[in-house]
């Protein structure tokens, strides 16, 4: 693999990190104030850097082929411009960039019919809504997916669903106006796999009820938040199934491969800035007589910091590039490595962050706690660790005891 980004990449890069010094670094606070104004709804300076973003081409970057207004960017293309954006928690929704809108818009354009995808797809691409994506239940182990007892009931030429999802995350934000809700529609089918179904839930439906927003460590995430959701009797037209009855399990492992990777990338984006203030800071501070620059265990922490940020880097780059050569399915291994380490090398390279920022790191002063905070929760999303270390041991054991 040639780790060399593309010409047209490099050029994107520079458009990137341009587009970040002169619009995003300097409207962080703006933002923060905003938000707090308004909560679930989209500050104006959001709406106004995405108009910005637009105009310069910066939109859309992670559709893949030029289908769907998307740039022709592979996802080893895509990598490196992830990162960038993974610098402030918020910016890739500038670009039309976030999650889970950027899945749920692959999910359309891979599996929605002609009809969806006018209704859905297209209002994405143009950023004019938002969705979310309900899978994760409160009351059973959703690590196994094959637990989610939401039920998705044929009623003639409607689904009738019942049961509680929660961790829909974008489901807080006004302007989210559609669900992929993944429930049972065959919940006695003896193939487990084949007993889920996905199908489209609008917001305004009855019987749907936005229980509450639910926080992270103590970060609300506005204006697209958390949300506990429950569906009681909700009625939907047969024509919101997705792909088809017993799909779900395909659904979403379709969806499910990039979005771990652009996690990836983020959070190698966040630990990276992380860093780069961390150098900052122990370069202009005095302890016992001389800069925390000059203190031996300072410097050991910022080479271990640089190692694990290079590591993964190099790690996730090279799961793309397999997805590219070889698909999805065939890239599973290195998917799940870049999955296991990536949030947790990254939690601990921001976390090195904080201490050298004393006191000062753990508050909003900095973006440091906010950083730790989205790559503490990405071990849990997209699956959790565990269920990514025994599909892949179960893997390498079968491969390598042949």
């Amino acid at each position: 693999m040639d780790f060399e980004p593309s010409p047209r990449v490099q050029q994107l890069q520079q458009q990137l990190n341009r587009f970040m010094k002169e619009h995003i670094y300097p409207n962080e606070q703006v933002f923060k104030e905003q938000v707090a104004q308004q909560r679930w709804t989209a500050p104006p300076i959001l709406e106004t850097l995405k108009e910005a973003a637009r105009a310069q081409g910066l939109w859309n970057l992670f559709m893949p082929g030029h289908e769907h207004g998307g740039c022709g960017l592979s996802n080893a293309d895509y990598a490196p411009l992830a990162e960038i954006m993974g610098r402030v928690f918020w910016a890739a929704e500038v670009f039309n960039c976030s999650a889970p809108d950027t899945g749920n818009m692959e999910v359309f354009a891979r599996y929605g019919s002609a009809e969806q995808q006018a209704r859905w797809l297209q209002p994405l691409l143009r950023g004019e809504i938002r969705s979310a994506y309900a899978m994760t239940e409160p009351g059973v182990a959703s690590s196994d997916a094959t637990n989610v007892e939401l039920s998705i009931r044929a009623d003639g030429d409607s689904y009738v669903i019942n049961g509680r999802k929660w961790f829909a995350t974008g489901a807080m934000n006004e302007a989210c106006k559609i669900f992929i809700v993944m429930g049972k529609t065959d919940p006695d089918h003896p193939n487990r796999h084949l007993q889920q179904s996905q199908v489209l839930v609008e917001r305004d439906r009855p019987g749907l009820t936005i229980v509450r927003p639910l926080s992270t460590m103590g970060y609300w995430e506005e204006p697209s938040g958390h949300a506990e959701l429950r569906f009681d009797n909700v009625r939907i037209p047969k024509s919101n199934m997705l792909l088809g009855e017993g799909r779900g399990f395909e659904i979403a492992q379709g969806r499910l491969g990039p979005g771990r990777i652009h996690h990836c990338m983020r959070v190698i984006g966040a630990a990276q800035r992380a860093l780069e203030l961390a150098c900052q800071r122990v370069n202009s501070r005095v302890a016992f007589g001389k800069k925390l620059s000059e203190q031996g265990s300072v410097r050991e922490s910022v080479a271990l910091m640089a190692s694990k940020i290079e590591m993964c880097r190099l790690l996730t780059l090279r799961a793309a590039d397999k997805m590219d050569r070889v698909g999805n399915k065939q890239a599973m291994d290195l998917i799940a490595m870049a999955k296991i380490m990536v949030p947790q090398l990254g939690s601990e390279v921001i976390d090195m962050a904080i201490q050298m920022h004393g006191a000062g790191g753990l508050t909003k002063d900095y973006f440091l706690a906010e950083a730790f905070n989205y790559a503490r929760w990405c071990r849990l999303a997209d699956g959790p660790d565990q269920v990514h270390m025994m599909a892949l041991g179960k893997q390498v054991i079968r491969e390598l005891s042949a």
